[in-house]
């Protein structure tokens, strides 16, 4: 079989995102983990990057990245840690930005496929996390 010779790009811009503020201990994605993205059924779907950006006042925890094949998060054999991050503890302000992080992801997922997140530590206001990319 042939590979594919014309390159492609995406077709419409995607967005997902998730808010995690409770601990899940585990890291082989099964838990209690936020679904960041669901990569499109059909042609799949590309991420292009993945930003964090704290709620408030929170401690310093870690914060893991889990590509799921698109089945049940409980079977620890349908997860493959991606990246983890530490988190620095934030304060809320009036007068001064809480600042985000970002990673450069670069990643290509199959039809179906998800991202998921679990926090190491829980936290009181929390973080959101927003993967930026495509539908093919």
């Amino acid at each position: 079989m042939a590979a594919n010779t014309s390159p492609i790009y995406p077709a419409v811009g995607k967005i997902g995102w998730g808010i995690l503020t409770a601990a899940n201990t585990a890291t082989d994605g099964t838990g209690t983990v936020a679904t960041i993205l669901t990569a499109d059924a059909t042609d799949g779907s590309r991420v292009d990057r993945v930003r964090f950006t704290p709620l408030g006042t929170n401690v310093t925890t870690v914060i893991r990245l889990f590509l799921n094949n698109g089945s049940t998060n409980a079977t620890a054999t349908n997860n493959a840690l991606l990246k983890e991050f530490t988190l620095p503890a934030t304060t809320a302000s009036n007068a001064a930005a809480l600042v985000d992080l970002e990673w450069d992801a670069d990643l290509v997922l199959p039809p179906g496929y998800k991202i998921n997140a679990a926090m190491g530590t829980a936290v009181s206001a929390g973080w959101q996390i927003t993967a930026l990319g495509g539908d093919y």
